[in-house]
């Protein structure tokens, strides 16, 4: 039977859409799948506030009669605006290991973008930096995390097979967290406070963080991601959503933010504890016993996922880096931590990438942003 490719217009079928992509993956020992509510809060249209302005349109392949496949293509006006491009953009994409339905998924994605004036598509990408981004190309036997995607190893053939080519790649770092940190971090990090009257701010509870400093987190990080691929400053709207959504459920002792004289945040390292094993048990939900699979994780875990890290543009190379070391990998240490996942980075940000050279690392993870033109 041939593949009929169905647009999503209710509720109903963005629920199968979501529990697609995380059924497709149930069995899979790397995958972290996502949490069905996670998936539908930032899907659904009059929750995640970049619906308001972004143009979409999801697909669904059916083949017998089952769902084989899905794609959202997406249009993101301000992101076009800032990079000066007629770009669509195309993410949670799965489908099965069939030439005939990827080849239908992605003709829909491009039809649909054709028809909206746009000259090329690109991804996997979401509405903004936020979301997770590129097609996992090395490292298929390797745990992914929670900000990341993982598919399967057909996926980039059948994308090189549809004319698709490389955009960017994007690289991600196994680091060894040394039992014994070097003590020439503690020396320059307490330079460095004393010189640029810096400090490290330590929190009693998360909503003291969110109060206090989680507005001033996103003013640093619209700054210092402006010029790196796709990245769109986030409105105030899209900020609120994000903390909504991320900030209930970190440790206090795997955040490091550091402020200036005026209290303003001028860098900051924030780390999780691996959800990975975790979201494999939750299936997609925290109830009945997801839940508790995540809290044990936060409580007991080797992994530790290091979401995001930003510095000043003024105080770059001057090492403050050296204080967020100071601050994060001693503890982690004392919690039990043994190793740390980096977030991808983008194989330009040399910068970014040259700090792990102080300690014991493996890039064993690259993955992928395709492009096509239309």
């Amino acid at each position: 039977m041939s593949v009929q490719i169905k647009e999503v217009n209710n509720k109903s079928d963005l629920k199968k859409f979501i529990w697609y992509g995380i059924n497709m993956y149930k069995d899979s020992k790397f995958a972290a799948p996502h949490l069905f509510m996670d998936d539908y809060l930032n899907l659904k249209k009059g929750s995640n506030p970049a619906l308001d302005f972004c143009e979409t349109a999801f697909f669904l392949a059916y083949k017998d009669d089952k769902i084989v496949g899905r794609i959202l293509a997406l249009i993101n006006p301000v992101a076009n605006e800032t990079w000066n491009e007629k770009s669509a953009r195309f993410g949670w994409v799965d489908f099965t290991d069939d030439a005939e339905v990827s080849k239908a998924l992605f003709e829909a994605a491009e039809n649909w973008s054709k028809s909206k004036g746009m000259d090329s598509i690109h991804g996997p990408l979401g509405f903004t930096d936020f979301d997770p981004e590129g097609m996992l190309i090395e490292g298929f036997d390797k745990l992914s995390t929670l900000a990341t995607i993982y598919n399967y190893p057909y996926y980039p053939i059948h994308l090189e097979n549809l004319g698709y080519k490389k955009d960017i790649d994007f690289n991600e770092y196994l680091i060894t967290i040394p039992k014994d940190f070097p003590e020439k971090y503690f020396r320059i990090a307490d330079i460095v406070k004393q010189k640029y009257e810096l400090k490290v701010k330590h929190f009693k509870s998360r909503k003291e963080v969110v109060n206090n400093y989680a507005n001033k987190i996103f003013d640093l990080l619209n700054l210092c991601y402006k010029d790196l691929y796709g990245f769109t400053k986030l409105n105030d709207q899209q900020i609120k959503f994000y903390i909504k959504l991320y900030f209930s459920f970190f440790r206090l002792d795997t955040i490091a933010i550091v402020v200036d004289k005026n209290d303003e945040v001028v860098a900051l390292g924030i780390g999780m504890p691996s959800f990975t094993k975790a979201l494999q048990k939750a299936k997609g939900s925290l109830f009945p016993f997801g839940w508790y699979h995540m809290l044990t994780a936060l409580r007991k875990n080797d992994l530790l996922d290091l979401y995001l890290m930003a510095v000043h543009p003024e105080y770059q190379n001057k090492g403050v880096n050296a204080i967020m070391f100071a601050e994060l990998l001693p503890n982690a240490t004392k919690n039990g931590y043994e190793f740390a996942e980096t977030n991808p980075e983008l194989e330009t940000n040399t910068r970014m990438s040259s700090q792990w050279s102080s300690f014991e690392n493996v890039n064993h993870k690259k993955r992928r942003v395709f492009v096509k033109h239309l």
